[in-house]
């Protein structure tokens, strides 16, 4: 079914669809968007990623890559629903850009490889979408595939997942052999033809009929088990309607409850139209997700998808252009129309939409307004960053921005000409402008510029793209991790006087502390993605008001400044709890300003006193090799201090996960590929801080 995407700009509410397309790189993202455009009749060639020809996939380096590397946002019609889509990326050096589209979006379509199932990044953009409370239905793709198994995937998705997985398909043929599937809740068959791009409905075949009426009662019995309403139908009649089921099937998806299972090859163009039908059954849209909270004022506030309502939008990508900046928002509430004035409640400025954009990749076509439930571009937009609430000057309000990890990989970067130093610094700060988890310092030390993201590959991407841009000349340094220190033992009762009498008022605080490690810091290991955010607990146990309440604020300030750079190696310290157990003021000369120095002192003494180690970040790995090639691939891995936590033979390749230092991780990829003759393939994601070895603590470790 093709349908013209001009005819319904003004589509009601109910008939939107925000949806992402999430999963693990190489799944088949980017081609299941590719083939979803066809069919839609917004494209009227293919694109595919070999070829480089795929529409979402525009920009020059995920061409040469192969892979996306920036989440890019299409709309297209089916069947009188306009759907608003963004192709995030699958690696996990840009799951930030994950987590920023997550937060806009009303639902997504989780993608999973046939022959791997769950694989370690689909888990992990699984947990973004929980955070952000984002219901979901699943794909299984690449079902021609040799090796392709529906069952087995469908049992990853229970046993790593943990959700309710609901398969409403069964495949007619398997492997290269798969033509088509049985719609279960319809008890029909459909079938995709070789050769042709359109789908034939038919009955069921009666060599699968009675598999189909058994797995037709496999899922009427999990819905009913779920569903009040469709437990009272089957109880009564021993059976769902397809009407019911239908109802059943889409209040368990918005709950989180369930999690509908399609499967297809999008790559042969087989299962897109059911998955299309799926989005528009199951999916939520605008109208059908909580009203947005925010707060203003102290107090909070909620806005209601409603085109009447005051103006508010959260800015989520902002993107330069050779014809300017374009600010990528999501309207949650209200209208706004080209020329009208928004206010940035981040930076309390008020500035003009110039344009507003559809959105078609890096395409775009001018709108006279935006109204709540769209996703659009804007053009004129100044100071609005990534995270940014734009709102109707008249009813100000702040909306929860997406979290930012903390960067846990940086690199020295410095333009080979002296000239395009300043030239080099532009550049870097609109690349951090446009995304928010890169982040540019100067090094007090070394006056190196730093460029500081979430792993080699975003790095990589990003001088490329300054190279690319800009035709600078960018020397880069060899990558650095992100140590910190933390306390193993602590001291009790150090006693610190801060005295300070040089004409006039003079200072004076005296304190006593003790130090103590919090429990569970070398180890945080949630695979989160905090990037090994500071942790601090402060409190105080002295009475009598020895120590004023504002001098204990202060104090604790300068405690919190003392946490920048520890004894070992000047990192962060984290994992520290300081107890005020003691101190005394002078009635003149005590303020906040002497209590914070005083803590600030008082806690780098301390700890020098105190029994120190050096965190490294870690992370989890996959590592997929042939079996030929398992013993070199292991040894490889002990080498880099990694500790092998298991590993899965997969007709004729071994899946191996190991926890490895990140240090240990530069160059990987190269050497895997050696050692395996370009077999091998790995993934990696953020696990945490371990202990380190004695030598990283001047920033290198040595094996």
């Amino acid at each position: 079914m093709r349908t013209d995407l001009h005819r319904h700009l003004d589509t009601p509410l109910a008939a939107v669809r925000n949806l992402g397309i999430l999963a693990h790189v190489d799944a088949g993202k980017t081609t299941l968007t590719e083939r979803i455009l066809y069919l839609t009749g917004t494209t009227h060639k293919r694109g595919e990623v070999h070829d480089g020809t795929t529409v979402t996939d525009f920009d020059p380096q995920e061409r040469d890559r192969g892979i996306t590397i920036f989440a890019a946002a299409v709309s297209c019609s089916w069947d009188a629903h306009r759907i608003n889509l963004i192709d995030t990326p699958g690696h996990v050096d840009f799951s930030d850009e994950v987590a920023r589209s997550l937060r806009v979006l009303d639902g997504a379509v989780a993608v999973f490889d046939a022959v791997a199932g769950v694989e370690p990044q689909s888990e992990a953009v699984w947990r973004q979408a929980d955070r952000y409370g984002v219901p979901r239905i699943a794909f299984v793709n690449k079902l021609d595939r040799a090796g392709a198994d529906l069952d087995t995937a469908v049992e990853s998705i229970r046993e790593r997942l943990h959700p309710a997985p609901l398969v409403v398909q069964l495949p007619i043929g398997s492997e290269a052999g798969f033509t088509g599937v049985v719609d279960l809740p319809r008890m029909r068959s459909l079938v995709w033809p070789e050769g042709r791009d359109t789908v034939e409905e038919g009955p069921v075949p009666e060599a699968l009929r009675d598999a189909a009426e058994g797995r037709r009662r496999q899922l009427e019995e999990a819905v009913a088990e779920l569903h009040p309403g469709a437990l009272e139908e089957f109880c009564a009649e021993g059976t769902l309607s397809a009407r019911t089921l239908t109802a059943a099937l889409r209040d368990l998806t918005r709950s989180g409850d369930g999690v509908v299972v399609l499967c297809g090859s999008a790559y042969r163009n087989r299962g897109i139209e059911p998955l299309l039908d799926a989005v528009v059954a199951y999916l939520p849209s605008p109208r059908d997700v909580p009203a947005v909270r925010g707060t203003w004022d102290g107090g909070e506030q909620e806005r209601f998808a409603d085109p009447a309502a005051p103006f508010a939008a959260l800015v989520f990508k902002v993107n330069g252009t050779a014809t300017g900046r374009l600010t990528y928002l999501r309207v949650y509430s209200g209208t706004i129309g080209k020329g009208e004035t928004v206010w940035d409640s981040g930076t309390g400025r008020t500035e003009r939409i110039g344009r507003i954009l559809r959105v078609q990749a890096d395409h775009h076509a001018p709108l006279e307004r935006a109204v709540a439930g769209d996703i659009v571009a804007v053009v004129g937009l100044k100071s609005a960053r990534a995270g940014s609430t734009l709102c109707a000057p008249g009813a100000p309000l702040v909306l929860e921005p997406p979290t930012v990890a903390d960067p846990v990989v940086s690199v020295a970067v410095e333009a080979v000409g002296g000239a395009e130093a300043e030239l080099l610094v532009s550049a870097l700060t609109r690349l951090v402008e446009e995304d928010p988890s890169l982040v540019v310092r100067t090094d007090p030390e070394t006056s190196q510029l730093v460029l500081s993201g979430m792993g080699e590959l975003h790095l990589e991407v990003a001088v490329e793209k300054i190279r690319l841009a800009q035709g600078l000349d960018v020397r880069v340094g060899r990558p650095r991790v992100a140590y910190r220190e933390t306390v193993v033992r602590g001291v009790s009762g150090l006693v610190h006087r801060h005295v300070k009498q040089d004409g006039g008022a003079g200072e004076f605080a005296h304190v006593v502390l003790d130090v103590e490690p919090l429990e569970d810091v070398p180890g945080d290991g949630d695979g989160d993605g905090d990037g090994g955010a500071t942790r601090f607990a402060f409190r105080s146990t002295v009475v009598g008001g020895r120590v004023p309440q504002e001098y204990v604020r202060a104090l604790e300030a300068g405690c919190r400044d003392a946490l920048a750079d520890g004894p070992l190696g000047g990192h962060p310290v984290t994992g520290v709890r300081v107890v005020l157990t003691d101190g005394a003021t002078h009635p003149k000369d005590s303020s906040e300003r002497a209590f914070r120095t005083a803590g600030r002192f008082a806690l780098r003494e301390a700890l020098r006193a105190c029994a120190m180690v050096l965190l490294e970040p870690v992370a989890d790995v996959t590592v997929t090799v042939p079996d030929d090639a398992v013993g070199g691939v292991l040894g490889d891995l002990a080498a880099r201090r990694g500790q092998v936590s298991g590993s899965v033979a997969r007709a004729g390749v071994v899946v191996i996960t190991a926890t490895v230092p990140l240090v240990e991780l530069f160059g990987y990829a190269t050497r895997l590929r050696s050692r395996t003759r370009g077999r091998g393939v790995f993934t990696a994601r953020p696990a945490g801080y371990a202990p380190a070895p004695s030598t990283a603590a001047s920033g290198t470790v040595t094996r």
